[in-house]
């Protein structure tokens, strides 16, 4: 076996962990690698490198270096190069009794911060079977779907993985049931002299609009504070569209009403605010994914309820000069006689 014939030659020193590949350097610059290819030999060449205690024998680094300049001039891409030396990094990490890179999970991190605009950045690097489990649960969530009038879905693939994100969180990792409500617990703090002042918990100032969207299917307990906000005042928490009329606005929708995605990525929105008086009824709710609850809030798309008893959209001047109403998404098949 290659691997051990590898581990056999031992006397690479401190010294030559600097040297160049040159197999590699010499087909670059002869043309037949590209830039990318040659980044993807020298991080695999790294990685196995990384996998062994001690030093990396000359003969070894070379193999290595053979073995993955061997896929990339047969056509490989980069990323194939890069699984390869990590299938090699992982059998040599094996021979000498250590975890691979892949699965080492004392290498994971997950690091963040509130950037000055207010949201939240940060970086991951985590192990095979954490990555999997999240890349797993982003799949279903994150797939494209068309826009209300047909079109194919406007939000790029980085987009979608955000909003499977927010998804993922709503349904606290496992799948939300259908007559379940989201289950990942958010403070928003609203002034009641000043709704434009609202505040999430750990992320600080946010609108009026983002604060009625959370506000659509939530628990909501009103504390009242006084001038040196100390609280005066603490109502019974309200949880908001549940039990019979939650499975009521399932059955009538199916999906969300905009867009057609799946009940299970849907909040149950007030049609008239909560914030505004609007009731938790059958009549003033309807479901929509978390994109288009936030494009309801935030932008001039509007809903009213049709003398059909069925929710309707209508539509920002910049898509429909007329506004003319769209009937559900679920019914757009369907005749207004129907």
């Amino acid at each position: 076996m290659v691997l051990r014939r590898w581990r056999r030659h031992d006397g690479y020193g401190s010294g030559s962990g600097q040297r160049g590949l040159d197999r590699t350097a010499g087909y670059f610059g002869d043309g037949f690698l590209s830039a990318e290819h040659v980044d993807a030999v020298v991080r695999g060449v790294g990685h196995v490198r990384g996998r062994i205690a001690g030093e990396m024998s000359e003969a070894f680094r070379s193999e290595v270096e053979r073995k993955l300049l061997a896929h990339a001039m047969s056509g490989a891409p980069p990323a194939e190069i890069g699984r390869i030396a990590r299938a090699v990094g992982n059998e040599v990490a094996g021979e000498h009794g250590g975890v691979p890179a892949a699965e080492d999970t004392t290498l994971n991190r997950f690091d963040y911060g509130v950037t000055t605009d207010g949201r939240l950045a940060g970086t991951f690097d985590v192990d095979a079977v954490t990555g999997e489990k999240l890349l797993s649960a982003l799949d279903v969530w994150s797939r494209p779907r068309p826009e209300p009038d047909g079109r194919r879905d406007s939000r790029t693939a980085s987009q979608r993985r955000a909003d499977a994100l927010h998804q993922l969180l709503d349904c606290g990792g496992g799948g939300q049931t259908l007559i379940s409500a989201p289950k990942t617990e958010v403070m928003v703090t609203v002034p009641a002299d000043h709704p434009d002042r609202a505040e999430l918990r750990w992320m600080g100032p946010v609108t009026e609009a983002t604060a009625a969207a959370a506000a659509c299917d939530a628990v909501i307990t009103s504390i009242t504070l006084d001038g040196q906000q100390v609280p005066i005042d603490l109502s019974p928490p309200k949880r908001l569209f549940i039990g019979p009329v939650r499975k009521a606005i399932l059955l009538r929708d199916t999906c969300c009403i905009k867009c057609g995605a799946p009940a299970t990525w849907s909040d149950c929105h007030h049609i008239v605010h909560w914030a505004d008086g609007g009731p938790t009824t059958l009549g003033n709710g309807c479901l929509l994914c978390r994109t288009c609850h936030r494009a309801v809030h935030h932008t001039d798309w509007d809903i009213i309820m049709g003398a059909d008893r069925h929710p309707w959209l209508i539509p920002p001047t910049d898509i429909d000069p007329t506004r003319q109403p769209l009937p559900a998404y679920n019914r757009r098949t369907l005749t207004l006689a129907a």
